[in-house]
């Protein structure tokens, strides 16, 4: 017969090792799934935060990048090597009636693709389209109708030989001409291949027909077979662009001087007539580029009211290809996410008053 003290005893010890009640179990379980749920919402914020960063460095890294392909064209326009200006081409377009080696007759369809005289058009190292593409060369899928365009023209910094499938500048200090083909340049003379490229924005990329892209014309050389001529290359700069806005500092004549001062007092888009004011120069250009998401992001609605350029005007468009509202802001109002930037680029080869 057991002892009822030891009963006593064993009861309390089954008491003491016995199980969780079922309330118990229930509270703690939904204690961990709190737990769970504050864990997996923090690591769902912290990627949906970790990728929007990672967009908008995208986006940062693509401008950085379209603005310092511009800005070494942009610096070195007007630049001929050992000439001071390409205004003092013997046969540059402005001298082409007085010059016995006149390029007009010698360049072949490639070369005047863009216009007749788009390719040595030397004097003008600086020039432009405003909210329209105006080339007579057509851009590689079609253009963003409302874009701006912009032309530097140079020479390379590089001395080179003599190449009949290219078009190249034959320069001494006082003075030199544009050359192609069998064009004959004088043994004293340095010869640079002559720069000529036009930034534009496309409506498609190389990468997916439903990205932008930023791309160039670029005067070059054009081969079939064994046979070189001078032409224009269509070239992709970075997928992503979505407009181009410039503007170009003018400055007007020295009070003192005939000639124009160095310092732009007046911004003014492509096409105003006060550049082509007799003695004064473009010194700089401003440029705005919109660059665009590769991708959709399903959380986000890009409502902003974009302002920057010519389109400053009354009214509002979300199409960039409506010629109608070429200079109203524009308000995208899709799930794409963007970055406006801007820069001006000064000229180092103007004149200095």
């Amino acid at each position: 017969m057991i002892n009822p003290r030891k009963k006593a005893q064993l009861h309390s010890v089954r008491q003491d090792v016995g199980g969780l009640s079922l309330i118990e179990i229930m509270i703690s379980m939904v204690i961990g799934l709190f737990l769970v749920l504050g864990a997996t919402t923090l690591y769902v914020n912290s990627r949906k935060s970790a990728d929007v960063d990672d967009a908008v460095a995208r986006l940062q890294e693509s401008a950085r990048y379209a603005l310092s392909v511009i800005e070494t064209d942009v610096r070195m326009a007007n630049y001929f090597g050992l000439l001071k200006s390409g205004s003092a081409m013997d046969n540059s377009v402005s001298n082409q009636v007085n010059n016995p080696s006149p390029l007009t007759g010698v360049l072949g369809a490639s070369a005047q693709a863009c216009g007749a005289q788009f390719a040595y058009d030397v004097e003008h190292y600086v020039e432009g389209s405003d909210d329209a593409y105006g080339l007579g060369c057509a851009a590689n899928s079609g253009e963003v109708a409302t874009a701006d365009t912009l032309t530097i023209r140079r020479a390379a910094t590089s001395v080179t030989a003599q190449d009949a499938g290219r078009i190249q500048a034959c320069v001494n200090r006082i003075n030199g001409m544009v050359i192609t083909g069998t064009m004959t340049c004088p043994g004293t003379n340095e010869i640079h291949d002559l720069v000529v490229n036009t930034y534009y924005v496309d409506q498609q990329s190389d990468q997916s027909t439903s990205i932008p892209s930023l791309r160039r014309k670029q005067l070059g050389t054009i081969c079939v077979g064994a046979s070189c001529v001078p032409g224009f290359n269509d070239v992709e700069i970075i997928p992503g662009v979505e407009d181009m806005q410039i503007q170009f500092g003018w400055a007007p004549q020295s009070t003192s001087t005939a000639l124009p001062t160095s310092g732009a007092v007046i911004y003014l888009p492509a096409g105003n007539a006060g550049l082509a004011q007799q003695n004064s120069q473009i010194v700089s250009v401003r440029i705005w580029l919109l660059v665009r998401a590769e991708s959709r992001d399903a959380t986000f609605t890009d409502s902003r009211q974009y302002s920057y350029g010519t389109r400053t005007g009354t009214g509002t468009t979300n199409n960039l290809n409506d010629t109608s509202a070429k200079t109203s802001k524009y308000v995208p109002s899709d799930n794409f996410r963007r970055i406006l930037v801007s820069r001006t680029f000064f000229i180092r080869n103007v004149l200095a008053v």
